[in-house]
């Protein structure tokens, strides 16, 4: 027959199963063969720049599989994305990978400035009060407005005639 099990006796074995060595921690450890390194995502009017830092490198800068010189031919834009690098005196620290798409030259020039900015505040928090006052971090979220019913442009209306 079922033997009665007392109310101590559930006590009991509640506790011996809930006292069992805790589970060991694993922690994730990277292989010596991946370098580190820091990915952030900058954005500017319709463009997003996806850019990987990679420390120690040799000063390399990809946009979409290309140089930074063949991509933006006019130096006004290599300086744009480079203004993150200047103002903290990081240039050449730092390979830089990045794709990007969406907009025109400017805005994917002024976004991967952005997207700079924010990978290299995640690699040394020192440098962010740096790069907030340069104004890198803020977002510029200037997009083209969409066309109105009725009208040519966004605002633009057909010319009005009285008579």
């Amino acid at each position: 027959m079922a033997e009665k099990v007392t109310k101590t006796e559930k006590a009991e074995e509640k506790v011996t199963k809930t006292t069992k060595a805790p589970a060991k921690k694993t922690t994730k450890k990277i292989p010596a063969n991946k370098a580190v390194e820091f990915t952030a995502t900058g954005r500017r009017k319709n463009s997003i720049a996806r850019v990987r830092l990679v420390p120690n490198g040799k000063g390399q800068f990809t946009i979409n599989k290309q140089d930074i010189e063949t991509y933006f031919r006019l130096g006004v834009y290599r300086l744009v994305a480079n203004q993150a690098f200047e103002v903290t005196g990081t240039m050449g620290k730092y390979d830089v990978f990045v794709n990007v798409h969406g907009g025109g030259l400017s805005g994917q020039a002024g976004a991967i400035r952005h997207g700079i900015a924010r990978a290299l505040c995640k690699a040394d928090e020192a440098l962010k009060p740096e790069i907030k006052k340069a104004g890198f971090l803020t977002r510029d979220a200037r997009i083209k407005e969409r066309k109105k019913y009725g009208l040519k442009k966004a605002r633009k209306a057909p010319q009005f005639r009285k008579r």
